[in-house]
């Protein structure tokens, strides 16, 4: 399934919804869902410092196809929702693949910015780059 498929079946998923109340529930479901993050994983260089929540993400390998599967956590239910989101969303990508994710199509289709305060608005973006800038790295070490 294509990158820009996945945003559309989440934004689809999430109207069906209907009001932010539920999607808020909804997004609160997938963070309790996210498979916990290794404690090892949880240092500074994971942590997106750049976020009011405490946010930890990280990328791995998946084998020799140079694809990535990302965990995260978060101390805020609303947040750890969206890091969940993410971690859906770039995980068994390539580095390639997940730079050229429009990120502002989902953010835009689920209207998150209407929704959060303009510090949580900055604070998820800074995940988004956290994320992207692993994934860069791990593309420069691995020499795609």
């Amino acid at each position: 399934m294509s990158t820009s498929s996945e945003i559309e079946d989440i934004i689809d998923t999430f109207d069906l919804l209907g009001d932010w109340d539920q999607r808020y529930e909804y997004l609160v479901e997938l963070g309790e869902r996210m498979p916990p993050m290794d404690p090892v994983n949880k240092v500074d260089a994971n942590r997106v410092m750049e976020c009011m929540s405490t946010v930890h993400v990280v990328p791995e390998r998946v084998d020799e196809t140079n694809r990535l599967r990302f965990q995260g956590d978060c101390d805020t239910a609303i947040i750890k929702g969206v890091v969940a989101l993410l971690v859906q969303l770039f995980s068994d990508k390539t580095a390639e693949e997940i730079e050229a994710t429009d990120v502002d199509a989902l953010f835009e289709g689920l209207k998150l910015e209407e929704h959060l305060s303009p510090n949580r608005h900055v604070g998820v973006y800074a995940i988004v780059n956290k994320m992207k800038g692993q994934a860069g790295e791990y593309r420069g070490a691995s020499g795609e």
